[in-house]
């Protein structure tokens, strides 16, 4: 997995990959040894070589920040394989179908046909592979449609719901 990451205005390429049970870290092409354990929700312990960081994440407005000890730094993490649909979410006129982005279950509808929804306010929830995924609204309107139950089985690009 790549990930492009803003740190207080400077930009990092991590790559991660799974090699026998344990992960790979490179930032910037650099190999760097990590262990990371999730503390507590929000919280990592991280490893860094020889030292030790607790890393507290946190979210103001649409503004994501990370503390390292008592320093705040603000953070931006971006998935290029994204980008695409992310540039084609900032369009904020018409409907905007939300589609399955991976095979799964349906397992909750969050909100009904016809109620107001705030960007990123979650619709629904899909299952895939024992992970709950929450699909979430790419701009502020109504939903206009529903077109799944909780239950149904959902394909990779399958449309769940409308948003105008």
């Amino acid at each position: 997995m790549t990930y492009d990451i803003t740190i207080d205005g400077k930009h990092y390429r991590l790559d991660l990959d799974q090699r026998d049970g344990r992960w790979g870290c490179r930032v910037d092409g650099r190999e760097v040894e990590v262990d990371a354990v999730l503390a507590r929700p929000n919280v990592l312990s991280l490893r860094i070589g020889n030292k030790a960081y607790e890393v507290k994440c946190e979210r103001v407005g649409s503004d994501q920040h990370v503390w390292v000890g008592s320093a705040r730094f603000a953070a931006e993490v971006r998935d290029p394989r994204s980008l695409r649909s992310r540039a084609r979410a900032a369009d904020e006129h018409g409907p905007r179908k939300l589609t399955a982005p991976m095979p799964g279950k349906v397992v909750r509808v969050l909100v009904s046909e016809g109620v107001e929804i705030d960007a990123g306010g979650g619709i629904l929830v899909v299952e895939a592979m024992k992970m709950q995924n929450e699909v979430k609204s790419p701009k502020k309107g109504t939903v206009q449609k529903i077109l799944v139950k909780e239950g149904a089985a959902v394909n990779a690009g399958d449309i769940l719901a409308i948003v105008e």
